[in-house]
């Protein structure tokens, strides 16, 4: 089931705020990304809150802070023109929008000033390109032009742009793909499996901090193993935990067939997972094998 009425959420005193402080500045913003798309799955409200502007992302964040009292210290990013704080629970974030470009060998892109249609485009997935006015005109209106509702609707994981150029310019996107895949229980369409597949050496680029956090995530999720099988499938899991991967084939006890590690492996991880969500638990039943 989707929802798609913004009313509920648009009638917290955050939006308000904010829409009384768009109305005076004249800054053309939106809520976009995670939060648009757990609002339409109809999960938990998440905390963490995305603002795109058609102007300076910077030069809202400080005029919302000033509206909204007991905010934490803000933090600017000059370079990405991005800026956050957080208040009362909420973690919010705000950006220009852009385009981005990419040098091969790094995933920091190269960036400039877009429209909000050039921004909505170069989101990792079309079910986080979606956004919400925050606009006098249209307020509370759904902009979607990558068909994010319809992706969402049919559960399919797909890039608003070619997938082996989104991956290929950002190679973590692999990742948060199969991540989605295994929190949302989301298919990731075949080509972007495929690029996937084709890009799977440009993982090389990405810091084992940023790869450990999406594996953190995927362990999580409700069924690790739903993403532990798309890693193997597309050798990814090869490339960034082989002791798991060498876990294949059939393993011999004194001359007879024991049991798949591999599989076996995996089993154990989901069953452990419907009794804990601790993470270092879960991880201690993936690694339970890797000495055989």
């Amino acid at each position: 089931m989707v929802s798609i009425s913004t009313k509920k959420i648009l009638n917290h005193k955050l939006f308000k705020t904010i829409k009384m402080v768009i109305e005076e500045c004249g800054i053309e913003s939106y809520i976009i990304g995670g939060f648009v798309r757990d609002f339409i799955l109809i999960k938990e409200n998440s905390k963490d809150i995305d603002f795109l502007c058609a102007d300076s992302g910077i030069k809202l964040a400080k005029l919302l802070k000033k509206a909204l009292v007991n905010s934490s210290k803000i933090k600017i990013f000059k370079n990405y023109g991005t800026a956050m704080f957080s208040w009362n629970g909420f973690k919010l974030e705000f950006v220009g929008a852009r385009k981005e470009s990419y040098n091969f060998n790094s995933r920091n892109p190269v960036v400039e000033k877009g429209s909000i249609l050039d921004d909505q485009k170069r989101r990792d997935f079309t079910i986080n390109s979606i956004a919400i006015s925050l606009n006098k005109t249209n307020y509370g209106k759904i902009i979607d032009p990558c068909n994010g509702i319809e992706d969402i609707k049919k559960r399919i994981l797909r890039t608003p742009l070619n997938p082996n150029k989104t991956y290929n310019d950002d190679p973590l996107r692999m990742l948060r793909a199969i991540r989605f895949s295994s929190n949302l229980n989301f298919k990731i369409e075949e080509k972007s499996l495929e690029a996937i597949y084709n890009n799977v050496n440009r993982i090389n680029i990405i810091s084992k901090e940023r790869i450990v956090d999406e594996l953190n995530k995927i362990i999580l999720s409700p069924k690790p193993s739903l993403g532990f099988l798309i890693l193997d499938k597309t050798g990814l899991l090869n490339k960034i935990i082989p002791e798991v991967s060498n876990l294949k084939g059939v393993e011999e006890v004194e001359g007879y067939s024991h049991k798949e590690n591999f599989y076996h492996t995996l089993e154990v991880l989901d069953n452990i997972s419907l009794k804990t969500d601790n993470l270092w638990l879960r991880w201690a039943a993936l690694l339970h094998d890797i000495g055989k």
